[in-house]
């Protein structure tokens, strides 16, 4: 019996430690990845800036064919959005909030259903070798510890998907010039 509740006591100081670590981690995330693309920044930036042209690099879109998207607001401009419904990837809506033409394309992503969101930013910069585009997403997530732990570990679960959506992007440039 006393042996149980050793066990007991100890599961129950790991699981309070636990909560405790959760607390102390931060509640804000960033993923950034680049790119060189064979471009000029005019070749790439109209796939960016047109929501209906995410569909053709964009790694989420890829994965469900069968995802149902619609368009609204002023196209190729700010207040233009996508939303989309999938039982793969999760609805969702994605509006563009601000714009610099031909360098940078800034979005608001929300996820209705899990009350999450965050503010994606696709930058354009010239360099010699070509044009440097670089993809950021960043966010808040809740107070809840294992909210927090998610978010200590957004890069490694959103970050494949941004690198693999820029290759995607820098094929469908390279190959359309």
């Amino acid at each position: 019996m006393r042996m149980l509740k050793k066990l007991i006591y100890g599961l129950l100081g790991l699981f309070v430690i636990f909560l405790v670590i959760g607390l102390m981690l931060p509640t804000q995330y960033e993923v950034q990845r680049s790119i060189i693309i064979d471009a000029e920044p005019e070749a790439i930036y109209p796939n960016v800036v047109n929501l209906r042209a995410w569909p053709q690099w964009g790694v989420w879109f890829i994965r469900d064919p069968n995802m149902q998207i619609t368009y609204s607001g002023p196209d190729r401009a700010i207040g233009m959005q996508s939303t989309w419904l999938s039982e793969v990837q999760g609805n969702g809506e994605v509006e563009i909030v601000q714009l610099e033409h031909n360098k940078r394309v800034v979005y608001q992503l929300r996820f209705v259903k899990k009350n999450i969101g965050s503010t994606g930013q696709v930058t354009l910069e010239l360099k010699p070798e070509g044009t440097r585009v670089t993809w950021t997403d960043s966010g808040k997530v809740s107070d809840n510890p294992m909210d927090r732990y998610a978010a200590l570990m957004m890069d490694d679960i959103l970050g494949p998907d941004i690198e693999m959506g820029l290759e995607n992007l820098k094929t469908v440039v390279e190959n359309s010039g």
